[in-house]
Order: C-alpha cells, then structure tokens, then sequence
C-alpha cells in the first residue's frame, strides 16, 4: 500500500462526518447507530438519503449541497477515494453529508427498517455477465427495501443503456412503481437540479457522445423474480471500468 493511501486513512479515521466499521466487528457486534442516524449521527430529523457506491463522494456532496433539509450518506468499501468526498464535505462545513465505508450487502446491520427515504445508484459497473453483481438485482432490491420506508424511491442514473434496460425489464416485470423515467436526461428542458450534479464519470461519458439515462422506482418488500430476457451488451463497452465498480461495490 502507498504511502499516499496510508496517509489517507489516517486522516479519515480523524474526519467526525465518517463512520468506518471493520467487517469482522460487524460479524460479532451490533453496529450501535442502527436506527439512530438522525438523533446520533445527524442530530436532526430530516430524511436519510443513501449514495450507493459513491466512489469520491461527488454525487453525495453535490446533492447535499443543494438540498440543506436532507441528509445525505455516501456508501463505498474503499476508503481511499471516499477520502476526497469525505474531506471536501468537511471543510465546507456540509453537516448534511456523511460517508460509511462498508459492502452494500450489509446495508440492513447499518440501517434499521424504514431509516432510509430514498437510495441513488450512480454510475454503477452494469456486471453484464454477472446478474447478481448488478446493484439493482433482485437480490440487491431485497437489501434495499429491508431499509427503505414504505414509498421509498431508488434512482438510477447510468451511462449503459444494458444496465438501463436491464432495470427498467426488472421493474416492469415485478410491478414496480416508475416515478420519473428517461432515455436521455438532458435532453429534457425542465431537468430537476439534482438530476444536474455531474461526476468526474458521468462528464467523460457525455465527452464521448453517450447519452445518460435515469429511472427512478418504489420497489416494493415482497417475492421477486428476475425479467426473461436478453439484452445485448454495450458496444462501446469499457471494461476498465470494472476494477472501479468492483471497488464501489464490494462484489
């Protein structure tokens, strides 16, 4: 490990807007903030709003800039680049952004039913060949609502139109709720501003000509299944990306 990452988490072991939770704790003890985000953590009651595999913590801290009334936490497993989001967050004195490092199978050991008002999954690894990896699988679905407060809304924002589709098949096919859907965000001429805030990622995507799309759903705490269908695989498919994914992840 390189000396800038050590240096890194020792200044995110320092930072008060971050909770890191070793695993093997977790397997032994009872994380003590489950259900108590707003009164320990936040020290407020606005709603909680999760960042699923926030890599530096842009979209975390771009939202918690725009929105004061509600409090947003960026999920990673890797520490070294939650570190930026997690710092910039701090010295701008954003009370309302705060950053877990964890997998996001283990969302229901940090959250208790119905703490959670709304999860973002931005930029995700689509895991074309791995159906259990994808952040908006069934099983992966199953984690959030576990959380979720009933009418809670997932969001979706991606570059794939693999990952796109693949989602908008799995929420037709288990009669999900769509609040809002688009094949190409900016094309839309009264886009809400939250919709605006763009990634380092998200910024190379449009450079390249590839049109970003959105999906916001309430999914709902009962038996799914997953969609029978085939969905070709992006052309423009960027492999490079998965060593990023698998990070933000941790699948």
């Amino acid at each position: 490990m390189g000396k800038g990452k050590l240096e890194k988490f020792a200044e995110m072991a320092q930072l008060p807007n971050v909770i890191e939770y070793p695993l093997s704790r977790l397997k032994t003890e009872k994380f003590e903030g489950k259900g108590k985000w707003n009164a320990g953590f936040f020290k407020n009651d606005h709603p909680i709003v999760l960042e699923l595999g926030c890599g530096k913590g842009e979209y975390t801290v771009g939202l918690a800039r725009r929105e004061k009334h509600v409090n947003y936490i960026g999920i990673d497993i890797k520490g070294a680049r939650m570190w930026k989001g997690a710092k910039e967050a701090f010295a701008e004195g954003l009370n309302n952004a705060g950053f877990l490092r964890t997998q996001i199978e283990w969302l229901d050991r940090f959250f208790a039913p119905g703490e959670v008002s709304e999860i973002w999954i931005t930029f995700p690894d689509p895991q074309m060949k791995k159906l259990r990896n994808r952040l908006t699988a069934t099983n992966f679905i199953e984690k959030y609502t576990a959380v979720l407060k009933p009418g809670g809304v997932v969001h979706l924002k991606t570059d794939s139109l693999f990952m796109y589709t693949y989602t908008c098949e799995m929420v037709k096919h288990n009669g999900f709720e769509i609040v809002t859907q688009f094949d190409d965000i900016y094309a839309q001429t009264d886009l809400d501003d939250i919709l605006n805030v763009k990634t380092h990622y998200e910024q190379q995507w449009l450079s390249r000509g590839i049109t970003i799309k959105y999906i916001a759903f309430i999914p709902q705490a009962k038996a799914l299944s997953e969609p029978e269908i085939e969905i070709p695989f992006d052309e423009y498919r960027s492999y490079h990306r998965d060593k990023r994914s698998e990070k933000s992840s941790g699948v």
